[in-house]
């Protein structure tokens, strides 16, 4: 699934709880392992479902999701929230409804600009949304979260104007559906993978074979 057999390829969406507690799993495993563990980072569009043809998000859209669901993501991530001790994290009703599309665009394009502060710039988008509430859709936003990390304003200003870039993330989106993503977070090692906000022995049986 990766072009690159030493990393460990992470599908991912900003807007999706269960990515953020993926983040911290896979935090405290690289803090455990004696080696340094590449990141091979691909977006997925978690709201896909919901985009209308001019790429926004369409309201009217029946997305299937009663407050049933809802109800068990919120014990979901209630739950894992503090087994990995994540106290700083907000509850899902209590960050905006957002399209990370912009963030999406942004962060690839900080991927091929700025690769040594990538990582720093994707931590703190889900730190944004998910402890500090903001809205990772809007596009000063996201400039800010860069500025604050390093990034050169006009590398995300230039990004959400490009539409090339725009469509690179949307083939990206389709690329993932292709490799048998149907959800995220998605973990990824050679020919094998792990789906969901797995725990760190599990990210540590996924690359080490232990």
């Amino acid at each position: 699934m990766t072009d690159h057999p030493d990393a460990l390829v992470v599908y991912a969406d900003y807007v999706c709880p269960f990515c953020y507690l993926g983040r911290r799993s896979l935090e405290t495993y690289r803090e455990e392992r004696e080696d340094p563990l590449a990141i091979e980072w691909h977006p997925f569009d978690l709201r896909s479902h919901v985009r209308g043809p001019d790429g926004e998000i369409d309201e009217d859209r029946d997305d299937g999701k009663d407050e049933d669901y809802f109800e068990q993501v919120r014990e979901n991530v209630a739950r894992l929230r503090d087994r990995y001790g994540a106290t700083a994290m907000l509850g899902i009703d209590d960050v905006p409804d957002v399209d990370s599309l912009p963030t999406q665009i942004a962060s690839l394009a900080v991927q091929r600009e700025h690769p040594d502060a990538w990582e720093a710039f994707d931590d703190a988008c889900y730190r944004a949304l998910w402890e500090d509430g903001r809205d990772v859709g809007d596009p000063e936003v996201v400039v800010e979260i860069a500025e604050d990390v390093g990034v050169p304003p006009d590398t995300v200003r230039e990004a959400l104007e490009d539409d090339d870039l725009r469509e690179d993330v949307f083939e990206r989106f389709e690329a993932a559906t292709d490799a048998g993503v149907t959800g995220v977070p998605t973990f990824a090692w050679g020919e094998y993978a792990a789906r969901g906000a797995v725990p760190p022995e599990q990210l540590r049986r996924l690359v080490e074979g232990e």
